[in-house]
C-alpha cells in the first residue's frame, strides 16, 4: 500500500510506526552507531533519524532533515520542446543555452508581458569531468503554488512559447532548507542471517513493480535496481539497459566498462565491479561473435556496445543505439516469444541442437530451449552454421575492469548500475565515463546529473554491510539528490564504496509488504525490470 507522507518530521515518524514494521525503534541512530547529519543544506538544520530492525542484521533507518524552506517556490523554466512529448516521463527537457540566446528568449518573454529572466547554471566538478558553466536557463515569474506555475504556463504557450513547471528546490542550492527525506536498509553479514538476491520477475522482456517482485518472492525488503528499456521504440520493455546476471546467469550485457553492483545469497562480499563481456556460438571449429544476449537485435540501449554502433560504441545514458548487423542470443527466460524482425533465427533444443532455421525471425521457444538471432551482414554465417541437427555451443563470460575473468556462483546476481558515486572512502563519481555527458547537448545532464531527482544508492561500508538508499524527490515534502549530492550523503552514511541505480519514478523501497517511500510517477509506484530483494531467514 503506498500513502502520501507529510514533510514534518513528527509526522514523518509516526507514519514509519505505523507501517507495522517489528522491533523497538531508536532515534537519532546511524547504522554504524555513530552520530552524524547528512551534509545536506545548511548546517543548522534538524535532523531525526528513527531505526527499525527487520530481522537481526537488517535494520531501516528512516532519515527526515530541514524543513519547508520559505525561499522555494514555484516558476515556469522556458524550453524549446522535447521532455514533455518523450515516452520516458524521466526525460529531460531541452533548456539550456548559450548566454545570448537566453537573454534573447528573455527580452522576447518580457516584451509579450511575461516576467521573465535568464540564469546562469554552473555544475561542480566530479572525477571525470570539469563543471562549470553548462548554460542559461529562462524562467519566467515565481509562484506560491504549482498550479499557480502551470496557469502562467498556459498563457505562455496560447502567446506561442513553451515551457515547464519546475520547483526551485530542485535546483541544488547548498544553502537549502529541505526538506529531505531518505529511507536506508542495511544488511550486517555478521548477523544476517537470510538471503540477498536480485530478480528480472517472470521473464526479462516485461515489467513488475518491486512491491509485486517482493510479494512474489515472499521478501521482508526490497528496493528496484538496474536501467532498463522503457520506450517501446528501444527494445522490449524491461530488458535490462546494462548487465543482468541472475543467480549465476548471464541473462542481458553490460554496457562496456559501467559498473555492476554485485551481491551474493548470503549478504557477503557486496562489491562494486566494472564490466566488459565477450560472447560466442560455435560448432565444427567455427565461431561467430555475439552482440548481445536477451534484447532485441539492433537497439543497444545505453549504448556501449560494439564497432558499428551508430552514433557510439561508447557509453551513452538514456540513448538507443543501432546497428544493422547484429548476433544476439536467446535464452528461455526472455519471455513467451522471440523478437520479430528480417534476418533469421536458429532454433535450439534443451541440448543445444538446431531444430530448425526460421527465415523470418521470432517466435516461441521449446522448453528449455534457446535461440540465434542473426541480422543483416550475419544471416550468411549463421544460416551456414546452424545446420539442422547441429549442435551449437553458446559461450558468454564476463571481465572485470582489469581484464581478469569474472566466475560468479549459483548465488551471484549483477544489476547494472552508474554512475560511481564513491571509492575507497573518498568521492568518485564518474558521469562522463559511465555516459551521463551527453555531447553537445547541456541539457541532459543539467536534467539528470545537475538537478535533484528521486535517487536509488547501494554500496558497502568499512564493515562489509551491504547498504541500499533511496532518497524521494520532486516534490515539496523531499527535494531529492543531484549526482554530487548522492555521493556525499552516500560517503556521509559511511560507505567506502558505492553506486547510483535507476532513479527518477523508479525509486521504489519496500518493507514487510508496504511501499515505504514516496513513488515520483503521477500513476504512483512504476513497473521496473528488476529489483534487489532481502529474503527472511528459511526454518
Amino acid at each position: 500500500m503506498k500513502r502520501r507522507l507529510c514533510g514534518a518530521a513528527a509526522a514523518l515518524g509516526v507514519a514509519l510506526a505505523a507501517t507495522g514494521l517489528p522491533g523497538q525503534a531508536s532515534a537519532d541512530t546511524r547504522p554504524d552507531g555513530t552520530r552524524a547529519t547528512l551534509p545536506l543544506g545548511s548546517s543548522d538544520l534538524a535532523e531525526t533519524r528513527t531505526t527499525r530492525t527487520l530481522q537481526p542484521g537488517l535494520t531501516l533507518t528512516r532519515i527526515v532533515r530541514g524543513a519547508m524552506d520559505p525561499a522555494h517556490h514555484w516558476t515556469v523554466e522556458a524550453t524549446i520542446p522535447g521532455g514533455d512529448t518523450s515516452p520516458d516521463p524521466d526525460a529531460p527537457p531541452t533548456t539550456l543555452k548559450d548566454r545570448a540566446s537566453a537573454d534573447e528568449l528573455a527580452a522576447d518573454l518580457r516584451g509579450d508581458g511575461f516576467d521573465a529572466r535568464s540564469e546562469q547554471v554552473t555544475t561542480p566538478s566530479t572525477a571525470d569531468y570539469a563543471g562549470g558553466t553548462l548554460g542559461w536557463r529562462v524562467r519566467v515569474g515565481g509562484f506560491p503554488s504549482q498550479s499557480a506555475a502551470a496557469s502562467e504556463r498556459t498563457r505562455m504557450t496560447r502567446a506561442g512559447y513553451t515551457g515547464s513547471v519546475t520547483f526551485t528546490g530542485w535546483d541544488g542550492a547548498t544553502t537549502d532548507r529541505g526538506p529531505w527525506r531518505l529511507d536506508v536498509l542495511t544488511i550486517d553479514p555478521r548477523t544476517f542471517r537470510g538471503t540477498l538476491d536480485a530478480t528480472h520477475g517472470p521473464d526479462i522482456e516485461d515489467r513488475e513493480t518491486v512491491s509485486a517482485l517482493a510479494d512474489d518472492a515472499d521478501a521482508l525488503a526490497a528496493v528496484n535496481a538496474g536501467f532498463f528499456v522503457l520506450d517501446p521504440r528501444s527494445g522490449a520493455p524491461g530488458d535490462p539497459a546494462g548487465v543482468g546476471l541472475y543467480d549465476g546467469r548471464l541473462l542481458s550485457e553490460p554496457v562496456s566498462g559501467r559498473p555492476g553492483f554485485v551481491v551474493q545469497d548470503n549478504g557477503r562480499r557486496t562489491q562494486i565491479t566494472r564490466l566488459t563481456w565477450e560472447g560466442k556460438v560455435s560448432a565444427r571449429g567455427t565461431s561467430l561473435t555475439l552482440d548481445g544476449v536477451n534484447r532485441v537485435p539492433g537497439l543497444i540501449r545505453n549504448c556501449g556496445g560494439s564497432e558499428g554502433d551508430s552514433p557510439t560504441a561508447l557509453p551513452l545514458h538514456d540513448v538507443t543505439c543501432t546497428n544493422p548487423d547484429q548476433l544476439v542470443a536467446f535464452t528461455p527466460e526472455y519471455g513467451a516469444s522471440t523478437p520479430q524482425g528480417e534476418g533469421v533465427e536458429a532454433v535450439l533444443d534443451s541440448g543445444g541442437r538446431v531444430r530448425e532455421l526460421r527465415s523470418v525471425r521470432g517466435g516461441s521457444l521449446p522448453p528449455g530451449g534457446s535461440s540465434i538471432q542473426a541480422t543483416g551482414r550475419h544471416v550468411a554465417a549463421l544460416t551456414a552454421l546452424a545446420r539442422p541437427g547441429e549442435r551449437l555451443r553458446i559461450d558468454t563470460g564476463l571481465r572485470d575492469g582489469r581484464g581478469r575473468r569474472v566466475t560468479p556462483g549459483p548465488g551471484t546476481d549483477i544489476v547494472n548500475a552508474g554512475p560511481e558515486l564513491v571509492r575507497g572512502g573518498r568521492l568518485h563519481v564518474t558521469p562522463a565515463t559511465d555516459g551521463m555527458v551527453h555531447p553537445g547537448d547541456p541539457s541532459w545532464y543539467y536534467g539528470w546529473v545537475h538537478k535533484r531527482n528521486p535517487r536509488t544508492l547501494a554500496g558497502t561500508d568499512a564493515s562489509g554491510r551491504t547498504v541500499l538508499v533511496t532518497a524521494d524527490g520532486r516534490s515539496t515534502d523531499s527535494l531529492g539528490l543531484s549526482i554530487t549530492e548522492s555521493a556525499k550523503v552516500a560517503r556521509s552514511l559511511g560507505l567506502r564504496d558505492a553506486v547510483n541505480l535507476d532513479g527518477g519514478g523508479s525509486t521504489t523501497m519496500v518493507a514487510k509488504g508496504q511501499v515505504v517511500n514516496v513513488p515520483s510517477d503521477a500513476a504512483g509506484e512504476r513497473p521496473v525490470g528488476d529489483a534487489l530483494l532481502i529474503l527472511p531467514r528459511r526454518r
